[in-house]
């Protein structure tokens, strides 16, 4: 979705862009944005096949060892390989061969495609077709790791890793696959058969669609553990209205926000937000509905199939809690800043 990344066109929010918004038929372009993002301390712009591999390999094989489901496509040969090598029937410079000659196939001409056409910049150059067959590693990507969010982007590509495995892996058709929020521990969670599946932190999905910024100020906020910055998970419609709306606790009406927003002086708490936040809600919610599922269909689920029918069910829920609330806050105003 080119709103994303072209509202605020930071390099941060274009790597979100490939990562929220890209398509998935296979788990190899969360390995390959995990691999680069290790790759950029490194301060090299070369990388052979093989230096990639390295990496890119252990990250698929790491995860093929909780969910075996790594791609729409029947068989793998890559996948083969790698589930060989878990098994312990071929050793690491195999892995790190045929990882050269079958784990780099499409993904890394489609890493920098979203919605059919590039994004515009470019973390890496593809030099397969030189006489040398590197990988050249960009500016873009170096500035990238100069920034202040750059360890949030990994677990957010972990966290987006988990969400689209789960649904690989739980066979489930697309739309009855549900996501829950754990409001105690502050994890994303699903049902199969009466059987709980946790599946990522709740922050570390939901910081993408954010951008990285508090949803109600826009100042900076974390997802690292420990971090001075990190942020709260807030229900927007307050938590004390649930027995009125049903849905509250679902992920269209959670939102993270900066301890300032929601429980320092002049904080949120369990005040109402704004009817100007109540859009701005809604236009978070469309970028997780014009990203790809689990969460998509999700929200879809729980709002509405159209644009229209999710902002009246927005509406719907606003108007029910004014009455009950009546009060209703926003943050102090703050220098200009959107998603």
């Amino acid at each position: 979705m080119s709103r994303f990344y072209e509202i605020e066109p930071t390099l941060e929010n274009y790597w979100r862009g490939i990562i929220l918004f890209g398509k998935n038929v296979a788990s190899y372009k969360f390995a390959l944005a995990k691999s680069l993002h290790q790759l950029a301390s490194s301060n090299h712009h070369t990388v052979t096949l093989e230096q990639l591999a390295v990496p890119f390999s252990r990250h698929i094989c790491q995860h093929l060892e909780t969910a075996e489901k790594q791609t729409t496509s029947r068989s793998s040969r890559f996948l083969d390989v790698c589930t060989a090598f878990n098994r312990g029937e071929i050793d690491h410079d195999k892995l790190v061969s045929q990882t050269v000659k079958f784990g780099f196939e499409n993904v890394i001409d489609a890493f920098h495609n979203v919605n059919r056409q590039e994004i515009g910049i470019r973390f890496f150059e593809d030099g397969r077709k030189k006489a040398d067959k590197n990988i050249y590693l960009t500016d873009n990507l170096f500035k990238l790791s100069e920034s202040s969010g750059f360890n949030c982007l990994n677990q957010e590509t972990e966290a987006r890793w988990k969400l689209v495995e789960t649904a690989w892996q739980m066979g489930i058709s697309k739309n009855l696959l549900s996501i829950n929020h754990d409001i105690e521990n502050n994890n994303l969670f699903s049902r199969i058969n009466d059987r709980r599946i946790t599946i990522t932190s709740s922050r570390d999905s939901l910081n993408g669609y954010q951008k990285g910024r508090c949803f109600y100020c826009y100042d900076s906020i974390s997802i690292e553990t420990g971090h001075p910055e990190l942020a709260d998970v807030d229900h927007f419609m307050p938590w004390m209205l649930r027995n009125e709306l049903p849905l509250i606790n679902g992920i269209w009406n959670l939102v993270l926000a900066c301890k300032e927003c929601n429980r320092g002086v002049g904080g949120k708490f369990e005040q109402l937000p704004s009817i100007n936040l109540l859009e701005r809600l809604h236009d978070r919610n469309e970028y997780f509905i014009n990203s790809h599922l689990p969460i998509r269909e999700t929200l879809i689920k729980q709002t509405g199939k159209s644009e229209q029918q999710r902002r009246a069910f927005l509406q719907d829920c606003y108007n029910k809690a004014k009455p009950m609330i009546i009060h209703t806050w926003e943050p102090e105003p703050k220098a200009s800043k959107h998603f």
